[in-house]
């Protein structure tokens, strides 16, 4: 079977550290991030059945952000970056496997 290599792009990206500004800067990149407060629940939360609800107050929620990507919207979580793609398009990566994937410009 041929094997590929993965061709060198330069990305911009941000981590998201759980407070409104980082969002801010998020959003420079064209996300159009919805911020979710500590202790706010929101529609992304897919944790079972019973956890769904709709702008409900829960004490234990960590904050997250909603991103807004091509295949539709996204949970970023505390620590994980928000990528913009090659063609222009953002998404949220988990911290290991942006740190496996990328290294600093």
């Amino acid at each position: 079977m041929p094997t590929f290599r993965k061709k060198p792009v330069e990305v911009e990206a941000i981590q998201f550290d759980g407070q409104l500004a980082s969002t801010e800067d998020i959003n420079r990149l064209g996300a159009g991030a919805v911020y979710v407060p500590r202790g706010y629940e929101h529609r992304m939360r897919y944790d079972s059945e019973q956890d769904r609800s709709n702008g409900h107050v829960l004490d234990d929620a960590p904050p997250y952000l909603v991103i807004h990507t091509l295949e539709g919207d996204h949970r970023a979580n505390v620590g994980d970056w928000i990528i913009r793609g090659v063609a222009g398009e953002l998404y949220p990566c988990k911290p290991d496997i942006f740190e496996a994937t990328y290294d600093p410009a």
